[in-house]
């Protein structure tokens, strides 16, 4: 029986999986508010320019790691689905030296 916990992970991961542009959006600016609200309590007396673009430098750091991380994801997914439709043996895919007759086949003559 499957606990509750896993049935949201699961949700969670097929609905970042539908909307992948809207979910790393949703990172971006969770990630600006959060580095400015950090930044806000951690110096007040900064300016607000200041705070905005060092937010925007956070965002688009963690934007660039979360970018990389689908990027694996997907990467792994394909190989994955892809390794147990196709035979990856290298001699498979190369056409025979000879034919049924015995003749050499002409892509191997030199």
């Amino acid at each position: 029986m499957e606990s509750k916990m896993e049935r949201m992970s699961s949700s969670v991961q097929s609905w970042v999986e539908e909307h992948k542009l809207a979910s790393i959006g949703g990172v971006w600016a969770a990630a600006v508010g959060a580095s400015v609200a950090y930044s806000r309590r951690r110096a007040p007396q900064r300016a607000t320019s200041v705070r905005l673009i060092h937010a925007r430098m956070h965002a688009q750091a963690l934007t660039l790691a979360v970018l990389g991380g689908a990027a694996v994801m997907h990467y792994y997914s394909k190989s994955k689905s892809s390794a147990d439709k196709m035979d990856l043996d290298f001699y498979s895919h190369l056409p025979p030296a000879t034919d049924a007759d015995g003749n050499e086949n002409e892509r191997w003559s030199w």
